[in-house]
């Protein structure tokens, strides 16, 4: 019983440490001009991997990693996750490179809307009363940033879906797949896109890898660190956990980029906005409220 606790705790301290670093990647990416959100992406896959393949070196895990890529189901999660994961890269790229860090703040705010969404359409779980009052001010925050900020929050929902999902078959995985065998499993799958990618951007706009600065090419090489350092986090926090922790460290990461694109960068908050955002923060006060009441109820009848 005690050690379950110690897990939990850990997985806890980690989870807080990869949403932590999440929060404050918008700044580390907008060093990173004139790199664009494509070229970046690949980068990211192909330094991940590497970087991945150096820790199952130095901790002699090659063996665990050879288990997993003999058992077709866990390849095909692996697989899964390696595309939502790409999906929201390649969004949150584009999100922070071209001035719409509060949007994808949005994103990661409505993240835990999304994810009891996915209880009730992919678990077949059955919503609570609260449950329920949350989604429907999340929807009319989404409505009200339609109608009065005139624009569609795509890259918002994009990340909200597409991480939902991810963690959700992170979940699927459980421990039979390390954090460390699980992205470079998801990286792996993803060299196709990263090769594809990168031949693009070298024919058109051209690679900007070793051709800026010094300074520039040490940390465009960092991508692969930055990139996998917080995910084997997740990865490592999530195995460990409850959803009810990890659902309410997740507040972090949104919060510290909120605070980034409006008050470090300077991106634009019409009013139109803040009511959309007050309407989203509302809806996570009651889902928090609603999860830790549930929870103690759940304690007191066991």
């Amino acid at each position: 019983m005690a050690l379950a606790a110690r897990e939990r705790t850990l997985g806890g301290v980690y989870a807080f440490s990869a949403y932590f670093l999440w929060g404050f990647l918008p700044l580390y990416f907008v060093l990173l001009a004139p790199t664009g959100p494509w070229e970046l992406v690949a980068w990211r896959i192909f330094l991940s991997l590497a970087f991945c393949a150096l820790l199952l070196t130095v901790t002699r895990s090659w063996s665990a990693l050879l288990r997993i890529m003999r058992q077709p189901r866990l390849l095909g999660l692996t697989a899964l996750a390696g595309a939502l994961i790409y999906v929201n890269w390649q969004v949150f790229m584009i999100g922070a490179l071209t001035g719409h860090v509060i949007e994808t703040s949005l994103g990661y705010f409505i993240n835990p809307i999304a994810t009891v969404l996915l209880g009730v359409f992919v678990l077949r779980e059955k919503l609570r009363t609260t449950q329920w009052i949350a989604i429907g001010f999340a929807a009319a925050a989404v409505v009200v940033i339609i109608v009065g900020y005139r624009s569609f929050p795509w890259i918002a929902l994009t990340l909200a879906t597409s991480f939902s999902l991810y963690g959700l078959v992170k979940k699927r995985v459980g421990p039979s797949v390390d954090a460390v065998s699980g992205l470079t499993l998801e990286s792996l799958w993803l060299l196709p896109v990263a090769g594809v990618l990168l031949t693009v951007v070298g024919a058109t706009t051209g690679l900007t890898m070793g051709t800026v600065s010094v300074q520039h090419t040490i940390l465009l090489s960092l991508a692969g660190a930055i990139t996998a350092i917080p995910l084997l986090f997740f990865a490592a926090g999530a195995r460990r956990t409850t959803l009810t922790v990890i659902g309410l460290l997740q507040f972090i990461a949104p919060i510290l980029q909120f605070i980034t694109g409006a008050y470090i960068l300077g991106e634009p908050m019409p009013l139109e906005r803040w009511i959309g955002f007050g309407l989203v923060w509302i809806a996570l006060l009651v889902l928090t409220v609603d999860s830790l009441v549930h929870v103690r109820r759940s304690r007191a009848r066991r």
